[in-house]
């Protein structure tokens, strides 16, 4: 008796069927496994199958192109000219044939910064013009950290733009033995003329150079010297002077302000007056970098002060200088500029008379002109402008020697200055 432990599928032994039906049976099943597992032939081929790809149709169109070379004319100056003794503004504009009435647009620009009448035999001057023929630009290159450019307006008029650059400043150490006279001395030891007048001119009230030096006496110069791009511009700054008599020591240090002081905070510098005047005026109008033009809206700074003086009023230098400029300007009208030996220069404008003569040293408080009209005046006035490292600032707010000792808040800053110059000057 057989039991059911679930669902099973039967076999052929277990069909009640005749032998013979079931030997045909099984020999089907065999069959068809044997056709089911049958491996069949498959063929794969390893050649690759070419197929047409039309180049041109997924490139984008190039259309055909004329590769004739075209010379493009260098866009170049009408006159590069190196500024020669004789030179005159007006032959200059001549040789770049450019009319006078544009001169004269460039010299009402040229009145916030007075550049052209500092050229010198050395300096470049470039010329540009558009493609009307007209004046474009007009470069002024005095040194590798200073030029000038001018810049043509649609109307006719021109820009001015003063570009000093600050470089790079590196300190040397100059110094010796005194043999012979300091001049020569310091000479020898590679000070430039113009470096040992300076220390000869700040000194002059501490030390007397041909009775109290002797042989063997020493002294030590900190200069810095200033680069652009690896190259020097000429222009160095005096910040430690050291004098060794045997009997006692002689020093200056220039201060952030740029005034020389001694060791002790004492000014060496003779003190500035705030106004070039003997008498207090009214303050016409004040320094504004960034007075707007009351009809064009352009910016036309305001580089100085206006005082309301009568013609003829009295104009003093407001310190110890050098008078480099005395001329007239068609705008600026008379003028004088003084170099003062703290990085500092001051001019005066629209005067009616000069009092000094270019190359003249002036004192604090000398008369050096008379007030007046000249040039483009709206009235009677001194426009005053106070300059320090070629840049105009205010001279109503400036940092000026106005005290012979500096006030104690300084004197801690200054001193530990002082402490820092004077170890280079050591180790040189």
């Amino acid at each position: 008796m057989s039991k059911i432990m679930g669902f099973q599928r039967p076999v052929a032994s277990q069909l009640n069927l005749p032998n013979l039906h079931k030997k045909v049976l099984l020999a089907s099943v065999f069959v068809v496994g044997a056709a089911l597992l049958w491996p069949t032939q498959q063929e794969f081929s390893s050649q690759r199958i070419p197929v047409a790809i039309d180049i041109d149709s997924l490139l984008p169109h190039i259309a055909q192109q004329d590769n004739t070379l075209k010379l493009v004319k260098p866009i170049s100056p009408i006159l590069d000219r190196v500024i020669e003794s004789g030179d005159t503004l007006s032959h200059l504009f001549e040789l770049a044939g450019i009319d006078q009435r544009t001169m004269y647009k460039v010299l009402e620009a040229d009145l916030e910064v007075l550049a052209l009448d500092t050229l010198l035999p050395g300096n470049r001057i470039q010329f540009w013009d558009n493609a009307n023929g007209e004046l474009d630009k007009l470069e002024l290159y005095f040194s590798p950290a200073h030029q000038v450019v001018f810049s043509r307006f649609k109307d006719g008029t021109f820009a001015v733009n003063d570009i000093n650059i600050d470089g790079i400043w590196q300190n040397r150490i100059v110094g010796g033995e005194i043999n012979g006279s300091f001049y020569v001395s310091a000479k020898n030891a590679g000070l430039s003329a113009a470096e040992i007048q300076k220390v000869e001119t700040l000194l002059k009230t501490k030390l007397n150079f041909s009775r109290e030096l002797r042989a063997g006496d020493t002294f030590s110069v900190l200069v810095n010297d200033q680069f652009v791009e690896g190259e020097p511009t000429g222009t160095t700054s005096i910040e430690g002077i050291r004098i060794n008599t045997g009997r006692r020591d002689i020093t200056a240090f220039q201060n952030v302000d740029g005034n020389y002081y001694d060791i002790e905070g004492q000014s060496l510098t003779p003190a500035f007056q705030r106004i070039p005047l003997n008498r207090k005026v009214r303050l016409s109008s004040r320094f504004n970098p960034n007075r707007k033009h009351p009809i064009t809206g352009r910016i036309r700074p305001h580089n100085g002060t206006d005082f309301a003086t009568p013609i003829g009023t009295q104009v003093v230098a407001p310190g110890d200088g050098i008078v480099t400029m005395v001329t007239k300007h068609p705008y600026a009208g008379n003028y004088i500029v003084i170099q003062h030996d703290n990085k500092v220069s001051t001019r005066y404008l629209h005067l009616s008379k000069f009092l000094v003569k270019r190359g003249q040293r002036v004192t604090r408080g000398q008369p050096i002109g008379l007030s007046g009209n000249t040039g483009a005046s709206t009235g009677p006035h001194l426009h005053y402008e106070f300059i320090v490292n070629g840049r105009p600032v205010d001279a109503m707010k400036a940092s000026i020697a106005e005290a012979k000792v500096l006030p104690k808040k300084q004197l801690q800053a200054f001193q530990a200055l002082v402490r820092s110059r004077s170890m280079m000057m050591d180790l040189g």
